[in-house]
């Protein structure tokens, strides 16, 4: 399974995802599922993956072959004229690739599922945040609804619903997606480190702050370990419970 979150804040846009695949108890693997394109000056773009790993691979390495062919850039993300556009696109090639697997093998689409978050900025327009489906279509981040997840989102949504602010600092919105992140390792197996970070600063039109997490990373482990005594410290502070 997987876990990605992407902030849509005041000073930009933050993505965070996992990078743990299984496919069994045992047989795990690491993957990475953000990927970002840019075109210093002019755009950058970040898309994180959740779902079948084969065929997020597949529309990742499509949107790639298709943006170094001169003959097609007009219609690849380095080139689409609007962030709606560049949503559209990966939409349209998520739905292809689906429905290619399907025709070859299995016809449950079920089984070649993915769900994409494609968020970036395009010079002369502001940073725009889209979670797509995998029927291709897609809805945009807005103001009522300013940060998407994918994948196994239950564990770690209460704590951005709680937190989250757009106002926030790129450092106090990173302190936060740890938090929510630990809660989510510790809950189900199948989401794991390393992370993947990417910070990008609005109107920069530069690949911003790009990290990886290791699962010894000691910030990491004091927000987790940190995290875990102010929660017993706040229940054993809430007023007692009588019949």
């Amino acid at each position: 399974m997987t876990y990605c979150v992407a902030l849509r804040l005041d000073q930009g846009l933050l993505f965070m995802s996992d990078t743990r695949t299984n496919a069994g108890v045992d047989n795990i693997s690491t993957f990475r599922k953000m990927f970002t394109w840019s075109v210093e000056g002019d755009r950058v773009i970040t898309i994180l993956t959740a779902g079948n790993l084969a065929t997020t691979q597949a529309v990742v390495s499509l949107l790639n072959e298709r943006s170094v062919i001169p003959a097609d850039r007009k219609n690849t993300l380095l080139a689409a004229p609007t962030m709606f556009q560049v949503a559209r696109l990966v939409g349209d090639t998520l739905k292809e690739v689906i429905h290619t697997q399907a025709e070859e093998g299995q016809t449950a689409e079920s089984t070649f599922g993915a769900t994409m978050i494609v968020g970036g900025q395009i010079r002369g327009m502001d940073p725009r945040l889209f979670l797509v489906y995998p029927e291709g279509n897609f809805i945009e981040a807005s103001d009522e609804t300013p940060f998407f997840q994918a994948g196994e989102t239950k564990y770690g949504r209460p704590i951005i619903l709680r937190a989250f602010d757009p106002a926030m600092s790129f450092e106090d919105a990173i302190k936060m997606l740890y938090v929510s992140f630990d809660s989510t390792l510790k809950a189900n197996l199948a989401v794991g480190m390393p992370l993947d970070l990417h910070a990008y600063r609005i109107d920069t039109f530069e690949t911003g702050i790009q990290r990886r997490v290791p699962s010894d990373d000691p910030y990491f482990h004091k927000i987790s370990s940190d995290w875990g005594a102010a929660l017993k410290s706040a229940m054993e502070n809430l007023p007692d419970f009588k019949f």
